[in-house]
């Protein structure tokens, strides 16, 4: 199999050099990195090109690295049922990023776009109906980023006596947001191994 993905990373870098900009192997994955300006065409030849045929869009997703110039991370999961492969491209997206739709090349990322859009607001150009897909329509921020607070910030009940659903603050003692990281073992009459304290 790792032989197949060399021949298939060789294959890319050959055809696709403005395209691709590093590839890797590993567990048994190639992952290929991209930037956004060639996105879409990477995509559609990897669609297209008899050799590869990668016709089936598993997934897209994102990390969100709040430490790098370019926050975040999409990436796309492909499947070609040809060549029983699968692979990975990542493209780096900063705040101000839209990145390209690729609804016209399959039609599925839909749904995908829209919950990297609701979960990570990122934005993608070309996407007919850019809404929400899991959370309500008037929440606030992004559960997916790595500076949304925990418990959020409105907690929703019904309540009984108004018979409706009410949307309130969150409002949680200070204890509760303190943490003192340590095993939850600790305090026990015995110390799991990798539990020790050290000094």
């Amino acid at each position: 199999m790792s032989d197949a993905l060399q021949e298939l990373a060789a294959d890319l870098e050959l055809r696709m050099a403005d395209a691709v900009v590093a590839h890797e192997i590993a567990h048994g994955e190639l992952t290929v990195t991209t930037n956004l300006s060639q996105l879409t065409k990477l995509i559609r030849h990897l669609q297209i090109s008899e050799n590869m045929r990668f016709s089936t869009l598993v997934d897209i997703t994102a990390v969100d690295w709040p430490g790098r110039r370019k926050r975040y991370e999409i990436v796309y999961h492909f499947l070609s049922m040809y060549l029983n492969q699968r692979i990975r491209l990542k493209a780096a997206v900063g705040e101000e990023d839209i990145v390209p739709s690729i609804m016209q090349i399959h039609p599925s990322a839909n749904w995908f776009e829209r919950e990297v859009f609701d979960m990570f607001g990122i934005l993608f150009s070309g996407h007919t109906d850019l809404r929400r897909l899991l959370t309500d329509y008037g929440f606030r921020g992004h559960p997916l980023r790595k500076d949304f607070p925990t418990t959020g910030y409105t907690e929703v009940r019904y309540d009984e006596t108004l018979k409706r659903v009410v949307y309130e603050p969150v409002q949680l003692v200070q204890e509760y947001r303190q943490f003192d990281f340590m095993s939850p073992w600790e305090g026990a009459d015995y110390i799991l191994p990798g539990d020790e304290k050290q000094p």
